[in-house]
């Protein structure tokens, strides 16, 4: 009986895992990332990619104009449903912070933290009175 080759062999064994492309967020560390993943696995409540999307959403509301905002707050937001709430998202950044260890979670608080700088600069809609 002729030898298998060891490439043929090897395939059969190994497994090879491939993962579901999630962006990076600008400014972490891969430690940081790597946790992440980890609790997007690991977490009933998340997906993976849901912590990058979660930040982009919030990243991209608070950055919008300031007449955009009037309008949501008389008409309500037209895009939660095709885009998501950025509230939600907020509130998801917020579970994600808790689940994280310390080190790791400065690191994403100070990229929120950013964002919401921004948010609190501007006078929101509803404080108008």
């Amino acid at each position: 009986m002729p030898r298998s080759r060891p490439g043929r062999v090897r395939t059969g064994i190994f497994h090879h895992r491939t993962q579901q492309a999630t962006p990076d967020i600008d400014g972490l560390s891969a430690r940081s990332m790597s946790e992440i993943r980890h609790l997007e696995r690991t977490r009933n409540y998340l997906q993976p990619g849901a912590v990058g999307a979660a930040v982009r959403l919030w990243k991209n509301y608070v950055h919008r104009p300031e007449r955009e905002l009037w309008r949501e707050y008389e008409w309500g937001n037209p895009y939660d449903e095709c885009c998501g709430d950025p509230l939600e998202a907020r509130a998801l950044l917020d579970n994600v912070l808790r689940a994280m260890s310390p080190r790791t979670a400065r690191e994403l608080r100070q990229i929120v933290s950013r964002y919401d700088a921004v948010r609190n600069h501007r006078s929101p809609p509803y404080d108008v009175g």
